[in-house]
């Protein structure tokens, strides 16, 4: 149904799979499918980077992210983040956060509920939970970087479990 795509066989996705080469070495099979649609593409890699350069400290980021992926389903989301904690040397994290464990240390624990609470109120989050995730040591533009990593891997994980990656 989705067929793989190389960059020659990808029209409006050349220089995305051209990037994405570059940056892997390689175009993993998911790019190469998700190529079937080159604005979800484009749009993924362009939102991706954005969240990469969020104001979220990276092993918050990959908490939220893997949230993303356990929540959803995503069999190579899940590897693909946990290789990345793996890369930051938080690999203890993985198995809690596919078991929807809380977490241990307080700082990420409050990342863990302020998603739970975005999830819980689709982000009608209160006073209470803002203050709560604030004492983590995290600011509102944090939280407002939870709601793009969220919004973002969304998407991801959603058109991956599509594209049958």
């Amino acid at each position: 149904m989705f067929p793989a795509h190389t960059i020659d066989s990808a029209p409006g996705a050349h220089e995305a799979m051209l990037g994405v080469q570059q940056k892997f070495g390689g175009i993993p099979p998911v790019v190469a499918r998700l190529a079937n649609a080159p604005h979800l593409l484009n749009t993924f890699l362009a939102s991706s980077a954005a969240v990469e350069a969020s104001s979220l400290p990276p092993i918050a980021r990959e908490v939220v992210i893997m949230m993303v992926a356990v929540r959803n389903d995503c069999e190579v989301c899940i590897g693909i983040h946990s290789s990345a904690l793996r890369r930051l040397g938080r690999e203890d994290l993985t198995d809690a956060l596919m078991a929807g464990r809380e977490l241990t240390e307080p700082e990420l624990a409050a990342v863990q509920r302020f998603v739970h609470r975005i999830y819980e109120t689709s982000g009608q989050v209160g006073d209470a939970d803002l203050a709560a995730f604030r004492s983590g040591g995290y600011s509102p533009e944090n939280a407002l970087d939870i709601v793009l990593a969220i919004g973002v891997y969304t998407m991801s994980t959603f058109a991956n479990r599509m594209v049958g990656s």
